[in-house]
């Protein structure tokens, strides 16, 4: 199991100071030798891309991806153009997290339709995979686009698609046309008995080697006697479950209420314990999203520090042999 870091929107740091800081942060994360580094499109922060693009010049080795872009407010054609362009700027090293956002963002935030949310994700497919194919004219005409028009980015537009798939129909789209999935709200459960199986054999079907699980885990090292505090706080600050009916559902898979449930915390062989039961579930890259505890801005300061130092411990060159 890879190791990576996902991190959010940060209010902490002030608005002139938080693109920089984020450029800080995959520095960080590059030289530490973690894996990847994961960034979500948040309603009314940095964008994603434009924010991973800069990031592709100021890193060496570490993956860059997005955790994940919605694809209801972009036209697939110009979502590639975009993600071919970050792909150059990351030397290759950008994976393309993508999938369906919220109905309460979608209709209640923007005032966009959100019909037929499934089948706009196969046909969205379509048209990211065709520019995905190299440079060239791109011919798509489906249910929900036409599209005639020339991609002129790169000579190779190879980018990995990982599609946030939380029902079954679509992991069976993530294991047919995807290379993986990226996942958020998932325990051990939900992922060993709901989603590696249904993804692991979409692929198989369709003669594709098999599927990425990305999961995005919440971690705080503290002390055993804190996990009840550092869960509740995880459920508040990382958003409830109850505002998003899709991740409602895939909890019933597992064994979580929130989000809070699925986070690894406690002390490091807590921790550590957790993690092993994520790789053994099935999980191949780790998105660990560090929640940093303490009740002033320098104790959480040094427990953003500690955790991520921790972290930094299971990589190849640390104990990792324990959770690889």
């Amino acid at each position: 199991m890879r190791i990576g870091l996902m991190v959010g929107s940060d209010k902490v740091r002030s608005r002139a100071d938080r693109l920089a800081g984020l450029l800080d942060d995959g520095r960080a994360a590059d030289a530490a030798g973690f894996s990847s580094f994961w960034f979500p499109q948040v309603p009314g922060y940095l964008d994603a891309m434009t924010a991973i693009a800069l990031l592709g010049q100021t890193t060496a080795r570490i993956e860059l991806g997005t955790a994940v872009v919605p694809i209801q407010t972009r036209h697939p054609l110009i979502l590639a153009q975009q993600a071919l362009t970050t792909n150059l700027a990351c030397g290759g090293r950008f994976a393309l997290g993508m999938g369906l956002s919220h109905d309460w963002i979608i209709q209640g935030q923007l005032g966009i339709a959100n019909d037929r949310p499934v089948s706009l994700v196969r046909n969205y497919l379509d048209v990211v995979r065709a520019a995905f194919a190299g440079p060239g004219a791109v011919d798509v005409d489906n249910e929900a686009f036409r599209v005639h028009s020339p991609v002129d980015v790169a000579d190779s537009g190879t980018v990995p698609v990982l599609l946030a798939a939380l029902g079954p129909t679509m992991l069976r789209i993530a294991g047919e046309r995807a290379q993986g999935t990226i996942l958020w709200m998932a325990d051990e459960r939900a992922i060993g008995e709901h989603v590696v199986p249904r993804i692991t054999a979409a692929a198989e079907q369709a003669g594709r080697p098999a599927p990425r699980i990305v999961a995005g885990v919440p971690v705080a090292l503290c002390s055993n006697g804190e996990v009840g505090a550092a869960r509740a706080h995880a459920s508040e600050v990382l958003g409830h479950a109850h505002y998003s009916p899709n991740y409602v559902k895939l909890l019933e898979h597992g064994d979580a209420d929130d989000v809070g449930d699925t986070m690894a915390a406690g002390d490091e062989s807590a921790i550590l314990e957790r993690l092993q039961r994520y790789r053994d579930a099935g999980v191949t890259d780790l998105a660990a999203r560090v929640v940093p505890l303490g009740e002033d801005a320098e104790s959480r300061a040094e427990s953003r520090r500690r955790t991520q130092d921790f972290l930094a411990s299971l990589l190849p060159d640390g104990v990792n042999k324990a959770v690889s």
